[in-house]
């Protein structure tokens, strides 16, 4: 700054730097990573067992069983984050409510190994971070998301969004290993159903866990026949 000059362009200046140089943005980058090892790629949330008995058989056909996953996992699964997040010591509760609800094997299963997963990662990269529960009886991925988002000071919005993102992801990324997408028309169709997936946000980050309810019933049948299957390139 020259002599004399007036210092609010250097302040303004200072202001904008720190909205953008934010710590917990690289944190929350650093977890939407693929590279981070949360699990999320050994399962494909009832989409091969759809694709394989021609419940999905086009592009329209995989964007609305997207679209119906995130209104399950909106409804059904963010309270469980959102309840953690706001009450850690209650941690314990929610996943035994948590395990619960999921009637489905399947997604009961592939819930518990994201959790597990997505915990002991946590734990070993961002040590030493405290949680209120050493030990859980189940480890289902959302409560012990939201808990591990609140140890690790990420607004709950923020942590929500991540979730639903995570879904996102790993759908698209399961219809391409498959074959139903090329990466292009999956980038494209993760892109358009982005503001819907905010859409659900705003309408379900307000439920309580008594209030949560699944809102996809064919889903759970395909996701449910998973295991039925003759052969399959996702665990879940």
């Amino acid at each position: 700054m020259r002599p004399g000059q007036n210092s609010a362009s250097g302040s303004t200046l200072l202001f904008i730097l720190n909205r953008f140089i934010d710590d917990d943005s690289w944190l929350i980058w650093q977890l939407a990573d693929s590279a981070f090892p949360a699990g999320g790629f050994a399962h494909s949330g009832g989409l091969e067992a759809a694709w394989q008995h021609g419940e999905v058989r086009d592009a329209a056909e995989l964007a609305s069983f997207i679209e119906s996953s995130l209104w399950q996992t909106a409804s059904s699964m963010i309270p469980f984050l959102v309840a953690a997040h706001d009450d850690p010591p209650r941690l314990e509760q929610f996943d035994a409510l948590c395990d619960a609800f999921l009637s489905n094997h399947v997604a009961n299963r592939a819930s518990r190994l994201q959790g597990r997963a997505f915990w002991n990662s946590a734990l070993r990269i961002f040590a030493p971070i405290e949680i209120a529960n050493g030990q859980l009886g189940f480890y289902h991925f959302a409560p012990t998301f939201g808990a591990i988002a609140r140890a690790l000071r990420i607004n709950r919005p923020a942590a929500a969004e991540l979730f639903l993102f995570q879904g996102l992801r790993g759908l698209v990324a399961a219809a391409v290993r498959l074959g139903i997408a090329g990466p292009m028309e999956g980038q494209s169709l993760q892109h358009r159903l982005a503001l819907r997936a905010r859409e659900m946000l705003s309408l379900t980050e307000k439920r309580t866990v008594d209030e949560v309810a699944s809102v996809a019933p064919l889903l759970e049948i395909w996701q449910g026949g998973h295991d039925r299957l003759y052969s399959r390139l996702f665990q879940t």
